[in-house]
């Protein structure tokens, strides 16, 4: 069950409660009464930390490239990755080489 973080808009008073997502939010303030206690918007109580992340882990490819660890709340994004195509766009096949003009066959004239 997740924990939710509530705070009422009348005295100030804060309070973290362990409840159902099924749950009606709370709206009563415990400590003053009044019905002015909001549920209130926090980050996710997890952290990916440590060496062990690979950009290939989940992906089918081979060989093993660390991610370097990220500050600031962006996503790691390694130097060889390509950005995501959009969804329902077809990716377009790479242009193909012209083929070399054949050598000419046949004796050759020497000066």
């Amino acid at each position: 069950m997740p924990i939710y973080a509530y705070k009422c808009e009348s005295c100030g008073h804060t309070k973290d409660v362990l409840q159902k997502m099924s749950d009606v939010p709370l709206t009563d303030c415990p400590q003053c009464g009044a019905p002015a206690f909001k549920k209130q918007l926090t980050a996710a109580g997890f952290q990916l930390k440590g060496s062990g992340w690979y950009v290939t882990d989940f992906r089918g490819g081979g060989g093993a490239t660390a991610v370097p660890p990220v500050s600031g709340g962006e996503a790691p994004v390694a130097a060889d990755s390509k950005p995501a195509e959009p969804a329902g766009k077809a990716a377009a096949a790479p242009a193909a080489a012209p083929a070399p003009a054949p050598a000419p066959s046949g004796p050759t004239k020497a000066s």
